[in-house]
């Protein structure tokens, strides 16, 4: 009980999250309970260390982080941490009215750096395109950093896919020692120096006339997958400076905007070449949806050109909840006979809907007048507020409304003895994150748990720590629980090897917070005194500690002290007793407690006063 209060009261005064215009100071203040407790503060995860950028004071309880020339950059969430609390925040950058109009103001200090080599690329271009660049008077509009130690810091860029472009950092290195180290992320977490290869090259170079380090990350035929926001952090042995930038990846104009994937499926005009099964025509998906901003996925094309060790990443990303059921049921696709008398339009071999979304299935017949029936896994389909049959002319449509999972089977359409078979595969939706994990700060030994509620009942996570996937194996370090829509991933007992970056992914969004595991500290409010006795009285050896579920052993000269009808131990609540009834000669000795899992040692001496009395003297 003591130890929860004392966790839950460490500050008195929290900092908050703060509006600030940029180029302004942003002050973040708290207060603890007690005065000489140890406060660090974070940006994004990373200790912040003092600098001209980052002023860090401590007077009594009172403690503050002062950031100066606040810039875009600074638009993150920051921490404070006191022992076992941490209090998270935000500093939220507003950007001044006008403030082009000020920038000329500054023209002749930029001017000193404007003939650098690397100045220009701090605006970025496409390779391809490297006419458009902006002039050279817009180039001399990014100002030099007064505080922090970037000269030029990377900008915003757009490239068209397949297009290459280069972000410059450009660091002050006069008062350097040593090169200052830099690291490229992208997003929040993914360190892009374990990534360098085919797309992605890092390059740093030293220009001695100006003096600064020039650090360039080259994106090499750029995907579309590569759009979002990046992050280049550099850091001294005493300073940390960091800088915010997107990039934008449009798609490459198609020829002629023509949709050739037609040219690709089966036959429709009854040609007896074009019902062969055609991969490429599978699972395309079908419904109400646009396909403009988000286009087909041919699910079944990627797992047939896949490794079968992907085959349960695939799954995962695309929704398919149960991966087995769906080769085996593809396996079993039967060809259509090539000579058909009764349809002029078979079934599609397989189709592919979003839950909730509607479908058609669509057959033509020679004779407009024949009659069909409709089954579902051999069962004939009955007309309902969810299947609807329609005849138009020698068409036979069937709408299969609010597709659920119910609905994944095998179809057919039944014309006399000819049947046309089809399976259609429903896709779970994007699972998103309605909950996201929260950082998480406890002492060895005690339980984690992370818990994420997610939008659909029975979805799929992934769980990560470090980028590495933890998977039911690892048992016997981490439980996975489900519960309706909510997650967890439990730790039993933390060690410090558990501290990381831990991840929960479901194939429409992720989640990440922070563990960090501190050494437990064992405060002691009173420990044993020596000890003066007489014979036959009694000796009590009392120590108090800080946490009342901590175990120990007694020690005599060094051997474990057994408990007997004369020796008695206890522990109750934070107090440990030796008692040591009818005190003899052989009693004197050194006597230690050791807390279980602490390096203490607490010691005293008994000390043997008198002689034992002898009645037999008497006579």
């Amino acid at each position: 009980m003591y130890k929860s209060l004392q966790a839950a009261s460490a500050f008195i005064k929290k900092p908050k999250t703060t509006d600030v215009v940029a180029g302004g100071v942003a002050i973040f203040e708290a207060e603890t309970e007690k005065t000489g407790i140890k406060v660090k503060w974070q940006r994004n995860g990373v200790e912040i260390t003092t600098s001209e950028k980052y002023v860090i004071k401590s007077e009594g309880n009172k403690h503050s982080l002062t950031i100066n020339n606040v810039g875009k950059e600074d638009d993150v969430t920051y921490a404070v941490i006191a022992g076992s609390s941490k209090v998270k925040f935000e500093l939220k950058v507003k950007e001044p009215e006008k403030v082009e109009k000020v920038i000329p103001a500054e023209a002749p200090p930029e001017s000193s750096i404007s003939n650098l080599p690397t100045a220009a690329d701090v605006v970025q271009t496409e390779d391809s395109k490297s006419s458009e660049a902006p002039p050279a008077e817009a180039q001399q509009e990014v100002s030099v950093d007064p505080i922090g130690l970037f000269v030029t810091r990377p900008q915003d860029g757009e490239v068209t896919a397949g297009g290459n472009i280069t972000f410059t950092a450009v660091v002050a290195g006069e008062s350097l020692l040593k090169k200052p180290s830099v690291k490229w992320f992208k997003g929040k977490w993914m360190d892009l120096g374990s990534k360098v290869g085919k797309h992605l090259q890092l390059h740093d170079s030293y220009d001695r006339n100006n003096k600064v380090y020039i650090f360039e990350m080259n994106i090499i035929e750029a995907k579309m997958t590569y759009a979002g926001g990046y992050r280049c952090e550099v850091s001294t042995k005493d300073k940390f400076d960091c800088c915010n930038f997107n990039l934008i990846v449009n798609e490459a104009p198609a020829l002629g905007d023509m949709d050739i994937r037609p040219t690709f499926r089966r036959g429709v005009d009854g040609h007896e070449e074009g019902r062969e099964l055609d991969f490429s025509a599978l699972l395309k998906k079908r419904g109400d949806t646009k396909t403009e901003s988000q286009p087909d996925v041919d699910v079944w094309e990627i797992l047939r050109n896949a490794p079968p060790s992907e085959y349960e990443k695939i799954a995962f990303q695309y929704g398919i909840t149960d991966l087995r059921g769906l080769l085996k049921r593809l396996k079993r696709i039967k060809k259509e006979e090539k000579k058909s008398t009764s349809f002029l339009k078979r079934l599609d071999p397989a189709y592919q809907i979003d839950k909730g979304q509607k479908i058609k299935l669509m057959v033509e017949l020679a004779n407009p007048d024949d009659e069909v029936k409709w089954l579902k896994n051999g069962q004939e389909i009955q007309v309902s507020g969810r299947y609807i049959f329609e005849a138009l002319g020698n068409k036979r449509i069937l709408t299969i409304n609010h597709c659920s999972l119910a609905d994944d089977a095998a179809y057919q359409c039944v014309v006399g003895e000819e049947k046309s078979f089809s399976e259609l595969f429903v896709r779970e939706p994007p699972i998103l994150i309605t909950h996201p994990l929260e950082d998480q700060v406890v002492m060895v030994g005690e339980r984690v748990e992370f818990e994420t509620e997610v939008s659909e009942e029975g979805a799929t996570v992934k769980w990560e720590k470090d980028g590495v996937e933890l998977t039911r194996e690892e048992t016997f370090k981490y439980r996975f629980k489900k519960d309706g829509k909510k997650h967890y991933l439990i730790i039993n007992e933390s060690t410090k090897e558990d501290n990381g970056h831990y991840k929960v992914q479901t194939n429409g969004g992720e989640s990440v917070a922070e563990l960090i595991v501190q050494e437990k500290k064992l405060e002691v409010y009173q420990s044993i005194a020596d000890l003066t006795v007489k014979a036959r009285d009694q000796a009590v050896f009392k120590c108090e500690v800080s946490d009342e579920n901590v175990k120990g052993i007694w020690l005599k000269n060094g051997k474990e002290v057994i408990p007997n009808e004369r020796i008695k131990i206890s522990h109750i609540g934070r107090i440990h007793k030796l008692t040591i009834d009818d005190v003899t000669p052989e009693d004197e000795a050194d006597y230690s407690f050791v807390p279980e899992g602490f390096a203490y040692n607490l010691s005293a001496h008994l000390q043997f006063l008198g002689v034992i009395p002898n009645s037999s003297l008497a006579c």
